[in-house]
């Protein structure tokens, strides 16, 4: 397949499966958006690779997963598109092998079925599949300011404090449960881990009002993130920075509609309605048009990226 064809096809996978991050794209240059598309199509072809098949066959699927980022890295020529996609991406861009690579080491999380005890615990999978993802997107959008980088960790850490979130009951029901320990026992609903996997697919009712106040506490978590992801925006072009914002503001209101419904995660998974959506692209238009001056005026010097960053040394206190 070409890479104009491989390329297609990544901005296929990227509107079939996030609507929301393909609305985001579309404010993107040409180049960036392509590019985008191939890390996400990448970190799409990883999860599903995990998600699709049983728990006995997943450890030998996340061995082929690094099988095929050694080789992507090792200039090995790829025949899958994603993948020629995607080892296109990370030698034009730069894109250290370290971020994939902690990638799968968040997959391996899940394949372990690895219990988190402390927000400590949960911050290190978030930064591990998603964190990362923000990295890998600052070289795709050419990033060129260290202080930067992290806050780019930073949103997508908070994204996936979103996600969690969002997906607590669908988790329950795949036996996952990424809520903390320590944060169960502070609502008296320690018993809820003892329970995972086997009290069927429907959260037990008697965990209604302890979930609800830890999805709170986890939501203004995320905001921290979203924050510092937020300040970092004004480090990419205008272009990039539109995009971020919308991706940035519209994730984020997956939590404004949880706090509408009291944070019952009982109730099935949050969605942003799309007028919400586009009523949040033209709160990102306006602000970008009333910084294009001053964006115009001062344009950053670049400064040499640094070595790839080590979590949590480089990444945390927020």
């Amino acid at each position: 397949m070409s890479q104009v064809d491989a390329r297609r096809l990544c901005r296929e996978v990227l509107a079939a499966n996030s609507r929301s991050f393909d609305l985001a794209s579309r404010l993107l240059p040409t180049d960036c958006r392509d590019d985008a598309a191939s890390v996400y199509a990448w970190c799409r072809r990883v999860d599903d690779a995990i998600d699709l098949v049983s728990g006995s066959e997943q450890p030998a699927a996340l061995e082929r997963l690094r099988q095929e980022l050694s080789a992507i890295y090792a200039g090995v020529a790829q025949t899958d598109p994603v993948l020629q996609a995607f080892q296109q991406v990370v030698q034009e861009r730069g894109i250290p092998q370290q971020y994939p690579s902690e990638l799968l080491l968040g997959m391996e999380m899940d394949v372990l079925n690895q219990r988190y005890e402390t927000l400590d615990d949960l911050l290190t999978y978030c930064y591990r599949v998603a964190g990362v993802v923000g990295l890998m997107m600052s070289h795709v959008m050419g990033v060129t300011d260290a202080a930067a980088l992290r806050r780019a960790a930073h949103l997508g850490m908070g994204m996936q404090l979103t996600n969690i979130c969002r997906d607590v009951a669908e988790d329950w029901g795949l036996k996952r449960l990424y809520v903390p320990r320590a944060l169960l026992v502070e609502r008296n609903a320690a018993w809820l881990a003892e329970r995972l996997g086997k009290d069927g697919a429907t959260l037990p009712e008697e965990a209604r009002v302890p979930l609800a106040q830890i999805t709170r506490e986890l939501l203004e978590e995320a905001r921290r993130y979203y924050r510092s992801g937020e300040h970092g925006t004004s480090a990419l072009g205008w272009r990039c920075a539109l995009a971020i914002r919308t991706a940035s503001r519209v994730y984020a209101a997956i939590g404004t509609e949880l706090a509408a419904r009291g944070y019952d995660v009982l109730r099935g998974r949050a969605v942003v309605p799309t007028a919400v959506k586009l009523l949040h692209v033209g709160r990102v238009l306006i602000r970008g048009l009333l910084e294009l001056p001053r964006r115009l005026l001062h344009r950053p010097s670049p400064v040499p990226l640094p070595s790839p960053l080590s979590y949590p040394r480089d990444v945390l206190p927020v």
